[in-house]
């Protein structure tokens, strides 16, 4: 089903949303948000949750730039979406990580049926505050498509008075740029590396093309996407895992200290008996990697592998390394995921630091799939930190402390309360670029 390559810039000049639709598919999601979403609907079902966007880079004043109208629109096509019959098939009978039958009857049938739930919008000191309320495996699956679809839309409001040869010459810039990292990792042999650039891409046309571009110059080095429609598209492996989403709810659900200290080993436990292999990927930092390492329980070292998504990125590799040997395992036979902010001098670097030490991979995001930096006047296609986040379970806050303490979010008082439960001491901030 690959098909020829879009001409983008046309694509871009004559844009006709209702035509060209942001969000096309219920599965142009992250293959995670599914794997996720069933264990959800396996275990807590009835949760009640709050999303909420949240733009960490208030510069960008995204209610300044994107049309009310056109936002609603986007947000409501997405509401009409359901699974298609060749979706459904694709889900059902496709091989994931090597396993037939990756989601359940059950679900499948929870999924064909579904339709995303109502959305809250409104404009407040250059901002959208967008919000989602409902059960946990509903509302969950509105994060990717809202976020995808603002990034979207802000590319759109700066490109919308470019001329045709303009915009030919700018995208001509951009895959230029993209070539020429794909040949510097064509230097690192057995390199291995994935597109997780769905969230803020800068549209849909645009991943597609970059994902495309690593399949012809990366062959085996890439190993798939996180974008389901896309995998589906052009025949790849769907990848991912699972996010920080899962031990925020369960901690936010938590009734005391002891509870909450137990919480993110819970999400885990639930994990474990659900999946194997590849797919036992340990994401240690939502309340700090270092704390969560040394509080657990053996059967975790067991895991295949730990992704790396917040702080110093080799620092993290080095805790992950020092605790597999700790606890008698074999680093070189674990995988690390380096996913944080990652671009091609980070990714080199990160290779050769730890190639041959463990087996390393890389999930590119942001840089990937939306690197206009400086290639329109005022910058104004430089990516941002947009993120849509459950805040709220069953009426509690949640609390993310992560490595970086600049991408730590929740009430003040709780984030001190979670310091103090997951005996998180002095944190180095980090800029925080996507």
């Amino acid at each position: 089903m690959s098909g020829p390559t879009v001409d983008i810039a046309t694509r871009v000049y004559n844009h006709k949303w209702k035509i060209d639709p942001i969000v096309r598919s219920l599965i142009d999601d992250d293959f995670y948000k599914l794997l996720m979403c069933q264990s959800v609907f396996r275990n807590r079902p009835d949760t009640a949750v709050t999303f909420s966007l949240i733009n960490r880079s208030k510069s960008v004043r995204l209610a300044d730039l994107i049309d009310e109208g056109e936002l609603r629109e986007q947000l409501d096509h997405v509401r009409g979406l359901s699974l298609t019959r060749g979706e459904s098939t694709w889900l059902r009978g496709n091989t994931f990580y090597g396993k037939r039958q990756m989601f359940r009857p059950d679900f499948m049938e929870f999924l064909e049926k579904l339709r995303l739930p109502a959305y809250h919008l409104e404009k407040r000191d250059g901002q959208y505050e967008l919000t989602f309320e409902g059960n946990w495996p509903e509302v969950m699956l509105w994060e990717i498509p809202a976020l995808a679809i603002l990034m979207e839309l802000r590319s759109r409001a700066v490109l919308k008075d470019m001329g045709r040869f303009e915009l030919q010459v700018l995208y001509a810039r951009a895959m230029t740029r993209l070539w020429e990292k794909i040949q510097k990792l064509r230097e690192l042999p057995d390199l291995r590396i994935a597109d997780f650039g769905t969230r803020r891409r800068h549209s849909f046309l645009w991943q597609d093309w970059c994902v495309q571009a690593m399949i012809e110059g990366l062959g085996e080095g890439f190993t798939g996407t996180s974008n389901c429609l896309i995998a589906m598209h052009r025949d790849i492996e769907a990848i991912g895992t699972n996010a920080h989403e899962l031990p925020m709810v369960y901690a936010a659900l938590a009734d005391d200290d002891d509870a909450l200290r137990k919480a993110p080993y819970e999400v885990l436990a639930d994990w474990h008996e659900e999946h194997e292999g590849n797919l036992r990927i340990i994401l240690p930092d939502t309340y700090g990697t270092k704390g969560f390492l040394e509080g657990a329980p053996d059967w975790l070292a067991g895991w295949t592998g730990i992704r790396i998504d917040s702080g110093n990125p080799a620092e993290g590799a080095e805790t992950a390394i020092a605790w597999w040997k700790s606890r008698g395992e074999d680093p070189r036979k674990k995988l690390v995921i380096f996913s944080d902010g990652l671009d091609v001098d980070t990714i080199t670097q990160l290779y050769h630091q730890f190639h041959g030490r463990v087996k390393v991979s890389f999930g590119w995001g942001t840089l990937l799939t939306n690197d206009f930096r400086g290639l329109v006047s005022d910058d104004g296609l430089a990516p941002f930190s947009l993120v849509c986040k459950a805040v709220a379970a069953e009426g509690r806050p949640t609390v993310k402390l992560s490595d970086n303490p600049a991408k730590a979010m929740g009430p003040a008082a709780e984030i001190q309360r979670y310091k103090r439960v997951f005996g998180v001491g002095q944190q180095q901030a980090r800029d925080v670029l996507v």
